[in-house]
């Protein structure tokens, strides 16, 4: 039997603003808190999104308050370690934005709140959720593209003054790496569609010389090389510097075929040589969090609530996997040295 969830949203910039329609959409969740900084006028809130919202200024207020059931943290990446872990403490369930924290000594002590406190928890790799993967993960289980040897899933954003997050992301307190600020999704998707643990990787650094991207505390450009325990090989680039539309490039190469973005070849399928087959999907195409599958992710979140289990595909244990790899490559592109995992 499915429960009411209610939810306290921490933050109230780009990304809340679609947390909030998207949790309110599912079938069990209502943002009833929202917590900031601004002076926001609830009245205002309650009729933009819907519903009665309590607008909170003091992080202990909101987190007393007994009738929220979910925080959603939505802030600047620095603040995520005391915030997720206050909530744990105060046994609430948590949603997670990326980056989950900036280091790996913090996100292990995240981990160790929610396990001691039994926090059931959503990390915003929604990525996960867009057909594009589902789609592709459920054609490498059926075996059509075979073995995969070899995958490349690369972000290409530039994140310049026109764009709401640039404010901050730009410096490395709250930025941090190109990967961290923005690339982690690529790379996520890339460990998921691979389906192995990562051996070792070696990353470089580069950034772009147009002076647009000059206010940048950190290199603008990373690009991975990852070696699996199977064998196989990867690649994520992460480009928040580059002048030229979004795309989120997708290739995996196997023993019985290829994804090329929303196209596949497949021998398994008796294809004509030298044609792609297109697959439909919704790529993800777009940097706008207002065109991300929130609503999906949060309904599978609360659905998992609702048996007691951790959600499927992002949960922060899963998320933590995928961090862990993204830490190891800053510091192979800091060091110039290979990291084993």
């Amino acid at each position: 039997m499915s429960s009411n969830y209610n939810v306290g949203v921490i933050g109230y910039g780009w990304a809340a603003a679609a947390h909030i329609d998207a949790l309110n959409n599912t079938s069990q969740g209502n943002v009833t808190a929202v917590l900031s900084t601004r002076n926001l006028d609830p009245a205002e809130l309650s009729s933009t999104h819907g519903g009665k919202i309590k607008v909170y200024d003091n992080l202990d207020e909101m987190l007393a308050d007994a009738s929220i059931d979910v925080i959603d943290i939505t802030s600047y990446p620095s603040q995520h370690k005391t915030q997720a872990i206050a909530a744990a403490n105060a046994g609430k369930h948590v949603i997670l934005e990326k980056p989950i924290t900036l280091n790996l000594e913090d996100a292990e002590e995240i981990q160790k709140a929610f396990d001691s406190n039994h926090t059931l928890s959503c990390v915003c790799f929604e990525l996960r959720f867009i057909s594009q993967f589902t789609t592709i993960k459920s054609i490498i289980e059926e075996g059509l593209i075979g073995d995969i040897h070899y995958g490349e899933i690369d972000y290409y954003h530039g994140i310049g003054p026109w764009y709401g997050q640039y404010r901050w992301n730009t410096t490395r307190e709250n930025g941090a790496s190109s990967l961290l600020s923005a690339g982690c999704h690529a790379l996520d998707a890339l460990l998921l569609c691979m389906g192995s643990e990562v051996e070792e990787v070696m990353a470089y650094n580069t950034q772009s010389s147009n002076e647009v991207f000059s206010g940048y505390e950190y290199p603008t450009t990373t690009t991975t090389i990852l070696k699996f325990r199977n064998g196989a090989v990867g690649k994520c680039a992460s480009l928040i510097d580059c002048m030229m539309p979004y795309y989120f490039h997708t290739h995996l190469c196997g023993s019985e075929g290829s994804i090329l973005d929303d196209k596949i070849f497949s021998s398994k399928l008796h294809l004509r040589d030298k044609a792609w087959t297109k697959l439909p999907i919704a790529l993800a195409d777009s940097g706008d969090v207002a065109d991300h599958p929130y609503q999906d992710q949060f309904q599978a979140f609360f659905d998992a609530l609702d048996r007691g289990e951790s959600m499927p595909l992002t949960s922060y244990d899963d998320a933590l996997q995928t961090f862990r790899v993204i830490f190891a490559a800053d510091h192979s592109a800091a060091s110039g040295n290979p990291v084993r995992l």
